[in-house]
């Protein structure tokens, strides 16, 4: 990372560090970003390695008009946006690119709504390294703005390595332990047309919970379950998404399933805090944690103690002392203790 990516990094870590709300952290995203590509409107999303493509697990919007937002994530959600493809198991992947330049109906589909809402053209840029998929940013212009080109995208590939180390320092800079208790999971039911049709009294507490935390537009939570509703449809199925510590004061869980065999009825979505089966991946990921000090987590969940994790693993004493040192300098835990209280 040169020194601007380095100056680029401190600003974005250092407004959202402050406790500054979704608007907000979107304005100075935006205003970073633009230095590099100028744009209209900024989005950047955190997805993870381990959950794979999906709805996002936060993000941070500026300048997207809610009506125009939610209509991109309803085509991403639906398999009809330019930027997806599907691999051999008929997963949808995201790729580079600028949408709407194509001849493609995905393409024409998205120009539609680009011209109903006063858009140009749309930049979207995966967040990658050699461990997988961070999130996705997303740019726009306005109608009468010179439309995104190769050279835009090769611009914007360049901050691709800030922004993972951004997301990545912003979720690990949330808190490892949450403070307060959490509700009890509760259930979102949604229709065939993704719209909610009811909701427990928990799933109801955990939305009002997570909202004024996050103080994002209602309409963002709408188009998340929307999307859950829409992938649980999907041959893949059953999406999980795990919401960090640092926009929700704990990680949150949120799984969907459908409730007929064929999908055309209606999904329910679990949400609660985050079980250490569900979560233990993604903390991994974004803690940069190796497989080795995971399978040392995981026997130190399960109550075993260094000289029984030692025995376990075919490792010496010392050798498992040293990746809990590790593990805990990476995660800023204070001991086992606090380690497993996280996890949990």
């Amino acid at each position: 990372m040169d020194r601007s990516g380095e100056r680029l990094l401190r600003e974005l870590t250092a407004v959202t560090g402050q406790g500054a709300s979704w608007a907000e952290s979107g304005a100075e995203l935006s205003r970073a970003v633009a230095s590099v590509v100028p744009h209209d409107g900024a989005r950047l999303t955190g997805l993870g390695p381990a959950t794979g493509f999906g709805p996002a697990s936060f993000s941070f919007w500026h300048g997207y008009e809610a009506d125009f937002g939610q209509g991109l994530l309803r085509g991403c959600h639906t398999g009809q946006d330019p930027c997806l493809r599907e691999d051999l198991a008929r997963r949808p992947v995201p790729v580079d690119v600028v949408a709407g330049a194509g001849d493609g109906p995905r393409h024409r589909a998205v120009r539609r709504l680009f011209a109903d809402h006063g858009v140009q053209s749309e930049l979207r840029l995966l967040l990658r390294d050699a461990r997988g998929v961070w999130g996705t940013l997303g740019l726009i212009r306005a109608r009468g703005a010179r439309p995104f080109s190769d050279e835009d995208l090769g611009n914007a590939a360049r901050l691709g390595p800030t922004l993972v180390a951004f997301l990545r320092r912003y979720v690990t800079a949330g808190p490892l332990v949450p403070a307060t208790e959490s509700p009890p999971p509760g259930v979102i039911v949604l229709g065939p047309d993704h719209g909610i049709r009811a909701a427990t009294p928990a799933a109801l507490a955990w939305r009002e919970r997570l909202q004024s935390r996050l103080r994002a537009p209602e309409w963002t939570g709408r188009s998340f379950f929307a999307g859950m509703s829409a992938l649980a449809r999907t041959p893949a199925g059953a999406p999980l998404v795990l919401g960090p510590a640092a926009s929700y004061g704990r990680w949150v869980a949120c799984q969907a399933e459908r409730l007929d065999a064929d999908g055309g009825g209606d999904v329910a979505v679990v949400i609660q805090a985050a079980t250490a089966a569900q979560l233990l991946p993604s903390f991994c990921s974004w803690y940069g944690i190796t497989a080795r000090e995971r399978q040392v987590v995981e026997q130190l969940h399960a109550g075993a103690a260094p000289k029984h994790i030692a025995r376990r693993l075919d490792l010496s004493v010392h050798t498992v002392n040293d990746h809990l040192k590790a593990i805990f300098r990476k995660t800023g835990a204070r001991g086992r203790d606090e380690l497993i209280a996280a996890i949990n």
